[in-house]
């Protein structure tokens, strides 16, 4: 689809590379102002600058999203350059070590929750500040098909995700009647960094899920992007705190 959005803003967490760039790239493509934001600032930069150089605007952050104090700004410098905040798309996770729940350790748990879980909420808490002040905007947050599912030897991983699922939930009833709208997406095994990383660590374990996609293929980047940007059109102006999964099929096995 073809979409417009020319006068927007969107913040995107997680934007230096996979999913969260490819969503940057076609928001930035529609029109849309683009804040990138990433831990890995240099990254996320080169990423911003190349966009710049394209024609398109675009602002790269530093943000640590477990950072309350850099959350908050982000937030802040995005409006100031931008003037406004009209999408978000808190896409920032991480992956855990395949382990056992017997044998996991409680600093991967804890990484995990503070990263996929609270980092979102974070990012909302603030996201949202501005948004009621305008009284619109959309929210997708990034969730996972281990949000919907079980999925063994991940279980903080899957935890957290089934989290984001609920947190949106909630959300999105507290400002449904304010004009903004809030939804997930709960994303299969895709062709990024995250997942090559995965596969490198645990090849077995990797290519147990990537085989039993029904699709019989990993999802593209730009597959789970357009999922984001319809999300955020008005297109899905009845969506309301959906998790939407874009998986090859592989939960509804």
């Amino acid at each position: 689809m073809i979409y417009n959005f020319e006068s927007k803003v969107v913040l995107i967490t997680g934007a230096a590379s996979g999913i969260g760039l490819e969503t940057a790239r076609l928001f930035a493509k529609a029109g849309a102002a683009v804040t990138m934001a990433d831990l890995n600032f240099g990254a996320v930069s080169t990423a911003a600058e190349s966009l710049i150089q394209d024609g398109f605007k675009a602002l790269a952050i530093h943000c640590d999203v477990t950072n309350e104090e850099q959350v908050a700004l982000m937030v802040q410098n995005t409006v100031s350059k931008f003037g406004r905040l009209d999408f978000a798309y808190n896409n920032a996770g991480m992956h855990v070590p395949v382990a056992e729940t017997a044998d996991a350790l409680s600093t991967d748990f804890d990484k995990a929750i503070a990263i996929n879980l609270k980092g979102i909420w974070l990012c909302m808490k603030y996201e949202l500040q501005q948004m009621r002040k305008q009284e619109n905007g959309a929210i997708v947050n990034c969730s996972s098909q281990s949000g919907v599912v079980g999925t063994a030897n991940l279980g903080a991983y899957t935890a957290a995700k089934h989290g984001v699922i609920g947190l949106t939930k909630a959300s999105a009833l507290e400002y449904a009647a304010r004009g903004i709208r809030i939804n997930c997406i709960c994303p299969g095994t895709s062709d990024t960094p995250m997942v090559a990383d995965a596969v490198g660590d645990h090849p077995e374990h990797m290519d147990s899920i990537i085989s039993s996609i029904p699709l019989g293929r990993m999802g593209k980047a730009e597959e789970i992007a357009g999922t984001v940007l319809w999300l955020c059109s008005p297109s899905a102006g009845f969506m309301i705190g959906q998790a939407v999964t874009p998986d090859g099929g592989y939960t509804i096995k």
